[in-house]
Parts: C-alpha cells; structure tokens; sequence
C-alpha cells in the first residue's frame, strides 16, 4: 500500500471512529444525560460492570492518574459513579458505576445500536458483519467495554 493510500485510509478510520463517538454522544444527550462528555464515556467504558480503580482508568485514557482522578471527581459529583473500598488493596478505592451510571451506559450502547443500523441499511448485513470480524481482527484486545 503507498503512503497516500495508507494515510486515506487511516484518515477514513479517524473519520468513522469520530462520527460515531459524536452520533453516540448525540444519542446519550437525546436520552436525558446532558451533563457529560464524549471522554466520560470512554471512562464508563473501563468502569463496566466491575469497576476499576483511577489508575487503572488513566491506563485506559491516555493520561494522568490526576487527570483520572479529576474525572473520577466529576463522576461522582453528577451521581453517575461512587468510590468504594477495593476488595483486594486497602490503599486503592474502586470507583464503580452507579445506577444513574449503568442508566447512562445503556443509552450509550441504544445510541450506538442506531448508528450501527444505519452502518447495517447502507452496507448490508453481510458487509456489516464483515467489518465488524476485521476490525475485530485490527482490535484484538477485544471491545472497550465488556458485555453486561
């Protein structure tokens, strides 16, 4: 593949990947949670189901463990997450996703069904089912947020 190819390509992947986090986004707004941002979703993503501690969170993001813990902070604050002792490690907390948080989650995961749909009515369900296995393939830590 030349480098121009390569490059549409990962501009066309950067492309798809932002729309979808904004149409998701979009989504959870629509569905009554107006007090988050596209980051906070990656975040309940590490979250679910079992929780995990800031540093394991700032793993997840890319960034500081006081950048995770101010978001932790900002969670907590909206009702969306709560910290608890961790069962393993009396220094660490756990932050977990409260009701309103797992609530929150699941217009996340209505949202991202739409938008996939579309995906689905665009390209067929054979393309779409393609797609999925190779970027599968192209992912293979498997999806950001394991299955409830």
């Amino acid at each position: 593949m030349q480098n121009s190819e390569a490059m549409a390509l990962s501009a066309a992947l950067l492309a798809v990947a932002g729309d979808l986090t904004q149409r998701i986004h979009d989504g959870v707004t629509a569905r009554g949670f107006t007090d988050l941002r596209p980051a906070h979703g990656f975040a309940f993503a590490r979250l679910a189901p079992d929780g995990a501690t800031a540093t394991d969170l700032a793993a997840h993001l890319g960034v500081t463990k006081q950048a995770a813990s101010q978001l932790v902070d900002e969670i907590v604050r909206k009702g969306y997450a709560q910290r608890r002792p961790h069962p393993e490690d009396a220094r660490a907390r756990l932050i977990v996703l409260t009701e309103r948080g797992r609530a929150c989650t699941r217009a996340a995961e209505e949202a991202a069904a739409e938008v996939v749909g579309r995906w689905g009515d665009l390209l067929g369900e054979g393309e779409l089912r393609l797609l999925r296995e190779r970027v599968a393939r192209l992912a293979p830590r498997g999806p950001i947020r394991p299955a409830w």
